[in-house]
């Protein structure tokens, strides 16, 4: 008797999807297809923001200033605030109610986890996509005020991978807090109470060391005074007030500290 032994894959088996080669930038690509459709308003403000900016700001709150801040005329000193202040919350709201809505109401992550990709693979993608809104919108910013003669330096380009670092920086940490809430209430108040103090307080339009002491050091466990005095220096091409490595290994700290919690919610959102 003899027994036949068929190696030949199921239907099922030859039709099963095989991994991506880069699994990140296949979930990247999913959310570069959704931008397509909603590129040109995306492109439309980014151009007029920084316009209405630097006009209201820079030039109307400006002029009452003669003697401008540390000797630089307001304008030129508001503008690297206003890029760092922008790239994060462009960044933010990247990192909210998309997040919140793919576990919540459209549920787009539990699709991605029914294909062949991993946790890690549907973070990191996400957040390159947020990376790269940061970038472009922050381009956009660096153009328009560099068409004002506002940029003193051509270190000023530095202030474009400064601020994809701080876009990735207090990204990576609210991917975990929207996760994890159970209400897009939970958004509004981050914004509330995290975004517009850390906004007004943290170097933007006015100088840190007016403030008082206490206050002030609040100001420097931010994120964004970090990428504020960065973004300062390179506009200005002056020496930052804090060492360059270390404002860069803080941002990265909060980067990595926010991506494992990160990967740890969403494991536990997504993991059955």
């Amino acid at each position: 008797m003899v027994v036949v032994v068929d190696l030949t894959p199921s239907t099922r088996e030859r039709h099963r999807p095989s991994p991506p080669r880069m699994p990140a930038l296949a979930v990247l690509h999913y959310f570069l297809v959704g931008y397509r459709r909603t590129w040109r308003a995306g492109v439309f403000s980014s151009f007029l923001l920084p316009l209405l900016t630097v006009l209201g700001f820079g030039v109307g709150v400006g002029a009452y200033i003669d003697q401008g801040v540390d000797g630089v005329p307001y304008l030129d000193w508001l503008v690297p605030g206003l890029i760092a202040s922008t790239a994060l919350q462009v960044a933010i709201g990247d990192a909210t109610w998309p997040v919140f809505s793919n576990f919540q109401w459209i549920k787009t992550y539990y699709a991605q986890s029914a294909a062949p990709l991993r946790v890690g693979d549907i973070l990191a993608g996400h957040l390159l996509y947020v990376l790269f809104r940061v970038l472009t919108t922050i381009a956009a910013f660096l153009l328009v005020t560099g068409v004002f003669g506002a940029l003193r330096s051509p270190w000023a380009v530095a202030a474009l991978p400064v601020a994809g670092l701080l876009g990735l920086a207090v990204a990576a940490p609210t991917f975990a807090y929207a996760a994890a809430v159970s209400s897009d209430s939970w958004l509004a108040m981050l914004f509330r109470f995290a975004v517009i103090p850390m906004t007004l307080f943290a170097g933007v339009f006015f100088p840190v060391e007016s403030l008082p002491e206490a206050l002030r050091w609040l100001a420097y466990v931010t994120p964004l005074w970090h990428a504020v005095d960065l973004c300062r220096s390179a506009t200005l091409g002056v020496a930052p007030q804090w060492s360059v490595v270390g404002h860069l290994l803080y941002l990265g700290a909060w980067l990595l500290g926010g991506a494992l919690v990160a990967r740890r919610v969403f494991r536990r959102r997504l993991v059955v």
